[in-house]
C-alpha cells in the first residue's frame, strides 16, 4: 500500500514538473515571438519619436586651398659657401637684424687654428701657478657656468652662440693671464695670432639681415614673388592647378637663402562651385577649419567668377601664420556658418500659415508648439522658443501668449507629424 503511494506521488511530482517546463518553454517562445516582432516593426516603420538634444550646425565643404604671403626672400653673394642661420626657423626678426650668414670660403681652416691655438694658451694658462686675479676667477665660474648650461642646449644656434661666448671669455681669461704670467710674452703672441686668426674669419663672413620686420623662415619654395598678395587678378583654377604643387607637402628647408615673412596676417585662396561660394560677398566673415583642427576667422577679401560656375575666393587670416609657413597648398574645411542650441530633425518640423511648429509628446498627450529656425542644414535644425516680445510682433494676442508652450531640452518631437494627431 505505502509502495503505491510513493508510486503515486512520483508520478505527480514528474507531471507537475513537465507543466512546469511546457510553461516556461511558451513563455520564451512568446517573449522571442515579442522581440522578433518588435525588431520587425523597427525595421518596417522605425520610432517617430525623436528627443531634442544641445548640439552644434555646420554648413562647410572641405575645399583645396594655396597660401599666399607678403614675404620677401634674402641671400647673399657667398650662398655656395652654405650658410649658418643666427634666427631660428619661426623666430621673429627686426628690421636690419641679421638673420643667418654664410662660411667664408676657408672657414674650416681657420676654425681649426684658432682651436689649436686655444689648446696652446690653455696649457700655458695651467702650467702656470703664480696666476693669482680676483678678474681671473669670476671668468673661470663664467666659463664653467657656460660649459654647464651648454650640454642642455639643442637648439643649433643657441649652440653656437654658447661656444663663441665661451671663446671670447677664454680669450679675455688669456689676456689677463698675460699680463701676471712670467711667460706674458709667449702668451700674448698666442692671444695676438688669434685674434688674427678670428678676424679673418670674422672678415671673411658675409651677414645677411632682415630687410623688414616679421618672422624667419629658411623654407624657400620659389613662388614667393609669383604668390603674392600683389598678383590676386590674375589667379585662376588653372592657373593654380598648373603650379603642379602636392597638397599637404612640406615646403624644404634651403641652405642658400631665407625670407622674411609678415606675420600680421597671410592669404588663402580657394576655389568652390558652392551654392554657399556663388552667393558669397566681399567683406563677409566666415571660418576656417585647419588640419590641425584649429578653427580660426577669415574675411573674404576677392572674389573672381569664373566661366564654368567655379568661384575663385581670396580668404585674409590672422591667426597660425607660423602654422601655415611649412606649406604653400593645403587642404580645410571652409565653415559657411555654425550655431549651436536645441537641435531637432528637419523632419520633426512642421510649417503652419508660414510658421514653423513642431509636435510634443509628453505621456502621449500631443502639443503643437511654435519655433524659431535659426539655422537649418541637411538634416538638422538649430531651433529656440519665441520671446514675447517676437510673439507680438508676429500679431499673437496676449491670451495667445499666455498660452504658448515653450520647446527644451529632452522634450520628445514626432517626426513627420500630421496637425490632426494633436489632442
Amino acid at each position: 500500500m505505502k509502495q503505491e503511494k510513493k508510486k503515486g506521488k512520483a508520478k505527480k511530482v514528474r507531471v507537475v514538473s513537465q507543466n512546469k517546463k511546457i510553461m516556461v518553454t511558451i513563455l520564451l517562445t512568446a517573449i522571442m515571438v515579442y522581440v522578433a516582432y518588435a525588431i520587425y516593426l523597427l525595421v518596417k516603420q522605425p520610432t517617430n519619436i525623436f528627443t531634442i538634444e544641445e548640439g552644434k550646425l555646420y554648413q562647410e565643404e572641405t575645399v583645396i586651398g594655396y597660401v599666399i604671403r607678403k614675404e620677401t626672400v634674402v641671400r647673399g653673394e657667398n650662398y655656395k659657401n652654405g650658410m649658418m642661420q643666427i634666427k631660428s626657423e619661426g623666430e621673429r626678426a627686426g628690421k636690419e637684424e641679421n638673420i643667418f650668414r654664410y662660411y667664408s670660403s676657408n672657414e674650416e681652416a681657420l676654425k681649426k687654428k684658432i682651436a689649436d691655438l686655444d689648446n696652446k694658451i690653455q696649457e700655458v694658462m695651467l702650467n702656470d701657478t703664480n696666476l693669482f686675479s680676483s678678474d681671473m676667477k669670476l671668468l673661470e665660474n663664467q666659463i664653467d657656468e657656460k660649459v654647464s648650461d651648454i650640454n642642455q642646449i639643442q637648439d643649433s644656434t643657441k649652440l653656437a652662440e654658447y661656444k663663441k661666448t665661451i671663446g671670447d671669455l677664454v680669450t679675455k681669461k688669456a689676456q689677463i693671464a698675460g699680463d701676471l704670467s712670467p711667460k706674458g710674452s709667449y702668451l700674448n703672441q698666442l692671444i695676438e695670432e688669434r685674434k688674427g686668426f678670428e678676424s679673418q674669419l670674422n672678415s671673411g663672413a658675409e651677414y645677411v639681415k632682415a630687410p623688414m620686420s616679421g618672422i624667419v623662415s629658411y623654407k624657400v619654395d620659389g613662388l614667393e614673388e609669383t604668390l603674392t598678395p600683389d598678383n590676386f587678378s590674375s589667379l585662376s583654377k588653372s592657373y593654380l592647378e598648373n603650379l603642379d604643387l602636392k597638397t599637404g607637402k612640406l615646403v624644404a628647408t634651403s641652405e642658400e637663402s631665407g625670407k622674411i615673412i609678415d606675420n600680421f596676417s597671410c592669404y588663402i585662396v580657394t576655389v568652390s562651385s558652392s551654392k554657399e561660394a556663388k552667393s558669397a560677398e566681399v567683406g563677409k566673415k566666415i571660418k576656417i577649419r585647419l588640419s590641425n583642427n584649429t578653427e580660426i576667422s577669415a574675411e573674404i577679401t576677392n572674389i573672381i567668377k569664373e566661366e564654368e560656375q567655379d568661384v575663385v575666393l581670396i580668404l585674409k587670416i590672422d591667426k597660425q601664420i607660423e602654422e601655415l609657413i611649412n606649406y604653400r597648398k593645403i587642404s580645410f574645411d571652409l565653415i559657411w556658418w555654425d550655431d549651436s542650441g536645441l537641435k531637432v530633425p528637419n523632419q520633426a518640423i512642421v510649417k503652419v500659415d508660414d510658421l514653423d511648429y513642431v509636435v510634443r509628446n509628453r505621456a502621449g498627450y500631443l502639443s503643437k508648439m511654435l519655433v524659431k529656425v535659426k539655422k537649418q542644414g541637411e538634416r538638422y535644425s538649430i531651433v529656440e522658443a519665441y520671446s514675447t516680445e517676437d510673439l507680438k510682433k508676429l500679431g499673437f494676442s496676449n491670451e495667445e501668449i499666455a498660452k504658448d508652450k515653450k520647446i527644451s531640452l529632452y522634450d520628445e518631437v514626432l517626426l513627420n507629424p500630421k496637425m490632426d494627431m494633436i489632442n
